[in-house]
């Protein structure tokens, strides 16, 4: 591969790097064709995009998206990186679930809204809400307050007219 290909490579990860809210590198060694076009079919079904890239290439890449050097440690090997647009999370659910049924696929590192994971915490990651479970869960609790409130505030009402009823009576025996 020539220089300006490796460019065209480098500037094209780059770009999806800054784009994406997270990205997953693993490793592939050993997996058979049809296997690696599974996972690609997975991930592909969650709008996620999986790309294999030379390490030198994706060095660079994280340089000029300017993303954390700590994703240099995972460079080894060969190298897949899945680039997650919508959900961060979506990723690290479908790579737990495929390394847990093919041995042969790797998790290595990942970068999620700018924090980086090692190889040992993607059980951790896939455990995550995501941003539509969070959205959905404080809709939930933003409900249930207020529902809650038209029965406060009438119980406040009722009790300060009692308070009110009540010195009102006392001023009137006391007159």
């Amino acid at each position: 591969m020539k220089r300006p290909e490796k460019e065209k490579i480098v500037e094209q990860v780059a770009e999806k790097m800054k784009r994406a809210s997270a990205i997953y590198l693993t490793e592939f060694q050993g997996m058979t064709v049809e296997q690696a076009q599974n996972l690609r079919n997975e991930l592909r079904k969650s709008g996620i995009e999986y790309k294999v890239v030379k390490n030198t290439l994706i060095k660079k890449a994280i340089e000029r998206a300017q993303l954390s050097d700590k994703l240099f440690a995972a460079l080894k090997n060969t190298t897949g990186i899945a680039f997650g647009y919508d959900d961060p999370i979506a990723p690290a659910k479908i790579l737990k679930k495929f390394t847990e049924e093919n041995e042969k696929l790797k998790f290595k590192a990942a970068s999620v809204e700018g924090q980086v994971f090692d190889h040992t915490q993607l059980a951790m990651i896939a455990t995550m809400t995501n941003k539509a479970e969070n959205i959905g869960k404080a809709a939930g609790v933003i409900r249930q307050t207020i529902a809650s409130v038209p029965m406060t505030i009438n119980a406040v009402i009722r009790n300060l007219v009692s308070v009110l009823d009540q010195i009102a009576k006392q001023k009137a025996a006391s007159a």
